[in-house]
């Protein structure tokens, strides 16, 4: 987490899971966004087997899911998500009519204030229902 921006930071949590970030502020400052749910597009059936479970809307939904689904692993801690070749994130979304809104994060009971968890609002794909900081839905 205190490496340079758009690499990946990878831990072990809960004595079971791996989960992911990625840094998003230079070499030395700890600051990353934790990875928590991806709509998969390709490699469906190579994460089913990852994942045992070919429930397409839970493949990645959830940090722990998602990095089972991609295979990460301790190996994968620092690999360049901008310029590297076997993890990366795109650089573009898909077409949506629902806005990216911000949310309260997961988890955390003081988060409704700092709505820090950044959703698509029509994602059918995501780790928890996105509800805005009034308890409603967002949008």
């Amino acid at each position: 987490m205190f490496g340079p921006a758009g690499h990946l930071y990878v831990y072990f949590t809960y004595g079971m899971h791996y989960c992911m970030n990625v840094v998003t502020s230079r070499d030395g400052e700890g600051s990353a966004v934790l990875l928590r749910a991806v709509e998969p597009l390709v490699g469906l059936t190579r994460m089913a087997a990852l994942r045992g479970s070919s429930d397409t809307r839970l493949l990645c939904a959830g940090p722990a899911r998602l990095t089972q689904a991609f295979a990460v692993g301790r190996s994968q801690n620092g690999a360049d998500l901008v310029g590297g070749a076997e993890l990366f994130v795109a650089s573009r979304r898909p077409n949506r009519s629902a806005p990216v809104v911000a949310v309260p994060r997961v988890g955390i009971s003081a988060a409704a204030e700092r709505p820090w968890r950044f959703v698509d609002s029509g994602s059918q794909f995501l780790s928890r229902r996105a509800v805005s900081p009034d308890g409603g839905a967002p949008g």
